[in-house]
């Protein structure tokens, strides 16, 4: 398991601190990513010209793989578009409008339903159906698109996906990689997931709850666009009558509700459940459009989707840099530069977290810490599953140490790798909320912060007496 550390590692990691130091003091972090990959690539091929084709390919490669993120997200943005601007929206909406009737309440609906709906088809296309739905309401009765956007994260990247209780697809790879079964993995992981989720998103309303009261949490906090209409288009109700609107207000939630039943009865996940999401987004635009607009909705149908995809890549430009240095630690690396790295070499940021297992006392307290720094680490490539393997083989390796904790710490290294990776602090794993809430998403991320920082600490500890 010994890993020799090069200079290329050492690098990513000053680089890091630089980047997370940017965030902090509130910087543009495109400069600093691209002098990061510029420094990668010279120091591991020496060549001036290879390096500057680097940065070059790196955003081609962080493109390519974020693309179909940002192809679903513009069409949600446009089929939004078209079902305010009918006033669809409101007619779909008004159930909740008399449910949802605080702040407070809309934060928490929110997060339990997203939660509820990530747990079987994990949270990329619950971003998307939550969203559509749900953010209007919240709006209305005074919940900022930025909290929003935090209780999605939060409940559905963080909890959800973290524990993946229903479709098991992270305690199946971290069991693996501890040669455990899986089912002692969940059985493990249950109490820390309630433990970090009850933390972390109490902690985040308190914060949410008291910037408001201040005034620094408003309306517009972290919109990618200062003007709310942007975000509540005017509603011209010329276009559809009343019976009409209220016809595809039935109709919406049902092809959607098709959508989630067909995800059960075909086993669709992940991006296959995305793309059936967009695919039914399309085939509502299309419709209404064409409804709405009559013989000019071959042409507004263009418009709306150009409306989306300008959207989808305003959102997403400031986040291809720091995508594209991220992406460096793992396969990215040998995809975009070449096979550099040492032959026993695993990626830039596994060897890291190997590294630092290795160099610390074994007792279940260092053990606890120094699984989730490990899961913390492994998940700065942003997926949040790319380093659980590793969280479980270092928590085999540490519990044969101390003797017992084998279940607690894999579940613990896989908690902390998916809320840090998973999308709730890596700017661009967090971009379908943030796009959906029409929010920078590195405000977002730093919005996060500290209730994740504050969550892993608390489980962390509680996880020291289960070992």
């Amino acid at each position: 398991m010994d890993i020799e550390l090069t200079a290329l590692h050492w690098i990513y990691v000053l680089f890091i601190v630089f980047i997370i130091g940017f965030m902090v003091m509130r910087r543009d972090t495109t400069f600093i990513c691209i002098v990061g990959i510029f420094l990668l690539a010279i120091t591991a091929t020496g060549s001036l010209s290879t390096s500057i084709s680097s940065i070059f390919n790196s955003f081609i490669f962080a493109i390519t793989e974020l693309l179909p993120t940002i192809v679903v997200i513009s069409i949600i943005v446009a089929m939004s578009k078209i079902l305010t601007k009918t006033g669809i929206n409101d007619v779909m909406i008004s159930p909740f409008s008399k449910l949802i009737r605080s702040p407070g309440l809309a934060y928490w609906t929110i997060g339990i339903v997203m939660m509820l709906i990530s747990f079987f088809f994990w949270p990329s296309p619950a971003v998307a159906l939550i969203g559509a739905v749900l953010l209007p309401v919240a709006l209305r009765v005074g919940l900022p698109g930025i909290a929003v956007a935090m209780a999605m994260n939060l409940f559905g990247h963080g909890i959800a996906l973290s524990g993946d209780f229903i479709i098991q697809a992270a305690p199946k790879l971290t069991a693996d990689a501890a040669g455990i079964p899986v089912q002692d993995v969940m059985h493990a992981s249950i109490p820390l997931v309630i433990v970090m989720g009850l933390v972390t998103t109490i902690t985040a309303f308190y914060f949410i709850k008291r910037d408001m009261k201040r005034g620094t949490l408003t309306f517009s906090t972290g919109a990618t666009s200062a003007n709310k209409s942007d975000i509540l288009p005017q509603v011209n109700r010329l276009l559809l009558s009343s019976t009409q609107r209220k016809l595809f207000a039935i109709l919406i939630p049902i092809l959607f509700i098709l959508d989630v039943v067909a995800m059960s009865l075909l086993d669709l996940q992940g991006g296959d459940a995305t793309a059936l999401v967009g695919g039914t987004s399309i085939f509502i635009l299309l419709l209404i459009t064409l409804v709405s607009y009559k013989n000019k909705g071959l042409e507004k149908t263009t418009s709306y989707l150009i409306e989306g995809f300008q959207f989808g890549f305003k959102v997403f430009g400031p986040v291809i840099p720091i995508a594209a240095f991220f992406y460096l630690g793992d396969s990215g690396f040998s995809t975009i530069i070449g096979d550099f790295l040492p032959k026993e070499s695993h990626g830039i940021v596994n060897d890291l977290g190997v590294a630092l297992a290795s160099t610390v006392p074994l007792t279940k307290e260092i053990g606890a810490i120094t699984l989730t720094a490990v899961g913390v680490i492994t998940g700065l490539d942003g997926s949040g599953f790319s380093g659980i393997s590793l969280a479980g083989s270092i928590a085999g390796l540490f519990a044969h140490a101390i003797g017992s904790g084998i279940s607690t710490l894999t579940a613990l290294g896989q908690i902390a790798a998916i809320w840090v990776g998973g999308g709730t602090l890596v700017p661009w794993a967090l971009i379908p909320a943030a796009a959906i809430c029409n929010v920078d998403p590195f405000e977002l991320a730093r919005r996060n912060l500290l209730p994740v920082c504050i969550g892993l600490v608390v489980t962390t500890i509680f996880a020291m007496f289960l070992i």
